[in-house]
């Protein structure tokens, strides 16, 4: 298939695209990852201007980029005048002369939007604290080459409200999969989010924010967990960990779901907190396939934007 029509798109957040547009740029990474296209961008620059720490989004980002021909630059807070209170409107400005693409990883998701208001080149959300929508692209990606159908499966999400929670309430909704969200009280996903991926869901998929993890679970097809304390949550780690245990993805909490199901984590993974090493290195985990998707996903994604 030719390259979903994304050119000069930004991506924000996973509701910038359509149903019909998502299907097709996941098709398009798939074709990809078999070799079956080689589009190329010479002399395109990519530009990473992060704020916060990163590995595969870095990495998988980096390779991509070169593997589509063209050049990347780091340009994380210390190397660029953003460290020094520049602002975000003014950085936008003066790297929309220089550069073809550029991802940020930063806090606000307001970050991402202004820059986007001030500049004409494509805009990806490489991660906020609202969202973290390359990753749900990867994990769509992934349970697409394990179910070959999304439509109708369900993906229960196991632990805090983040960005990945709210990503992933968008992506299952515009697939039309039934999506659960099982944490402890306090610590649902945004309403505003769930009321959006309600509005969004595709068919007759349902979404279920929930308390009890064993109801979450039954019957799913993916399970799919995170670190219990997000950047900059790091201090409040020792008193959620009571809180969170009910909700951690081991043997007991898997055989409780599909026969077929899988187990996803976007990693980092803290192993005896949020999953057990059992299970993360077990049958049913395809953790390592989809942290591998991430480049494949994004490279689909650059390629179309660029197009």
């Amino acid at each position: 298939m030719s390259m979903p029509p994304l050119s000069g798109r930004d991506l924000l957040s996973l509701s910038d695209l359509n149903t019909t547009e998502l299907s097709d740029l996941l098709t398009f990474a798939a074709e990809l990852k078999l070799g079956k296209h080689s589009p190329q961008f010479p002399q395109k620059v990519l530009g990473l201007l992060f704020r916060k720490a990163s590995t595969r989004t870095r990495v998988s980002f980096s390779v991509a980029m070169y593997q589509l021909g063209g050049q990347v630059l780091d340009l994380h807070s210390g190397v660029t005048q953003v460290s020094r209170g520049e602002p975000t409107s003014d950085t936008a400005r003066v790297l929309d002369r220089y550069l073809d693409v550029v991802a940020i990883r930063t806090f606000d998701q307001s970050e991402v939007q202004e820059f986007a208001d001030y500049a004409s080149m494509p805009v990806i959300n490489a991660l906020t604290d609202l969202e973290h929508p390359c990753q749900i692209l990867a994990d769509l990606l992934t349970i697409q080459e394990e179910f070959k159908s999304l439509h109708g499966l369900t993906l229960t999400y196991l632990g805090d409200g983040n960005n990945v929670a709210h990503s992933l309430l968008i992506g299952c909704a515009l697939v039309g999969m039934n999506v659960h969200i099982a944490g402890p009280e306090g610590y649902a996903p945004d309403p505003a989010v769930v009321t959006q991926a309600q509005q969004l869901m595709q068919g007759d998929g349902k979404v279920l924010v929930t308390t009890d993890p064993e109801a979450a679970v039954k019957d799913a097809q993916v399970l799919y967990t995170d670190v219990w304390a997000s950047m900059g949550q790091e201090s409040e780690a020792g008193q959620r960990l009571p809180l969170f245990q009910p909700y951690q993805v081991n043997e007991a909490l898997l055989a409780q779901a599909s026969e077929d199901a899988i187990v996803l984590h976007c990693l980092p993974a803290h192993r005896g907190e949020e999953i057990t090493h059992d299970t993360i290195e077990g049958a049913a985990s395809r953790v390592w396939d989809q942290a591998e998707n991430r480049m494949h996903a994004q490279k689909a994604l650059l390629a179309s934007v660029l197009s």
